[in-house]
């Protein structure tokens, strides 16, 4: 199943049903009059967040979601039945996003949320409705509302703690299947990762979720190699982890090309807390080490972590590090959103 998280569709809510005109004619009964029901209302248009999806491959192979008409009214005073609603189900970190691809309509990020996009159309009166003292036998009804209609786009950003970020091959798949079960593709050869991947790290008897997105090069806000979209599916983020691949020619360039990339793409990203790793360290040199990571301290005015995912050199600190940098996080979150008042 590819990794899909982008798709317009079209919905359109149902239409109501028309009134019914009829009068009621039985054997004996001297006076009649008007019993024409009222016709059922048009079904709604929901998109609703569930549990185990994480992508929008559904609407791959469907584009257009309508909801039923409502049942027409009938002779006495029968109304007809509502239509039948339609669901989109996506999963957790879906925008809804209006046609003009800025309008931000929803934003999913909890199983069980509902939002109706579209209402459908009232039913239209019978004609018993427009009885009178002086128009004692109406011979109109109303028609049913039309439903509404829109397009709309379906962006999922993944829910992750912490992300991964870097060049290609600077370790970001290694590291995430040495610290999860999540099994992603690795080879010695850039662009191994074409799809964000999500795993649980286990920790100190602690767990949060990590991402690992494709890796950035020079220009990917213009669009060179992969882009930079993928960096949506790290928005949501707590923490992002920036692997220096130490076996590159300078750690500390490497670092300001992949930084730049993330000031370009904007949305807060590059405010975002930031831990960074010298990778690969089984693979250098004391001597070489020792240069690069004096390099990249320079470059990121800290002090980077150093750490190989194949030997397990300094891997539980940096976990230890990620979790802090969430727990910091979390105890911001508390601090800004007070307790609800007591009420007895």
């Amino acid at each position: 199943m590819k990794f899909l998280d982008e798709a317009k569709v079209y919905v359109r809510s149902g239409d109501g049903g028309r009134g019914c005109v009829a009068f009621r004619r039985e054997k004996f009964i001297e006076f009649g009059g008007p019993n024409g029901g009222d016709g059922g209302r048009g079904g709604d248009v929901w998109v609703e967040c569930v549990q185990g999806l994480n992508t929008l491959i559904d609407y791959r192979y469907q584009q257009h979601f309508k909801a039923k008409k409502g049942e027409h009214g009938m002779g006495s005073n029968c109304h007809g039945a509502k239509g039948a609603d339609t669901v989109l189900k996506v999963p957790e970190g879906t925008q809804i996003i209006a046609e003009d691809g800025e309008t931000l309509i929803a934003d999913l990020t909890e199983v069980g949320q509902r939002v109706r996009l579209a209402k459908g159309g009232n039913g239209g009166f019978g004609n018993a409705y427009f009885t009178t003292s002086t128009n004692r036998a109406p011979k109109h009804a109303n028609p049913g509302l039309e439903g509404t209609e829109m397009w709309i786009w379906l962006r999922l950003k993944l829910i992750a703690d912490a992300g991964l970020v870097g060049l290609p091959n600077a370790g970001k798949s290694t590291f995430l299947a040495s610290v999860t079960a999540a099994k992603p593709k690795i080879a010695d050869y850039p662009f191994t990762t074409l799809h964000p991947g999500l795993g649980v790290v286990r920790s100190d008897e602690r767990e949060f979720v990590l991402a690992d997105i494709p890796g950035l090069i020079e220009g990917a806000h213009e669009g060179i190699g992969l882009g930079d979209k993928f960096l949506a599916h790290v928005e949501r983020c707590r923490v992002l982890l920036h692997l220096v691949e130490g076996t590159s020619e300078h750690a500390g360039k490497a670092y300001k090309m992949v930084r730049g990339e993330i000031e370009a793409y904007g949305n807060g990203l590059s405010d975002k807390p930031e831990l960074v790793a010298l990778s690969k360290c089984d693979a250098l040199d004391p001597e070489t080490l020792k240069e690069q990571k004096a390099r990249l301290k320079r470059a990121c005015k800290s002090t980077p972590l150093v750490l190989s995912s194949v030997s397990g050199q300094g891997v539980q600190e940096a976990l230890r590090a990620i979790q802090a940098e969430i727990g910091t996080h979390q105890a911001q979150q508390e601090k800004a959103s007070p307790a609800p008042a007591w009420q007895p």
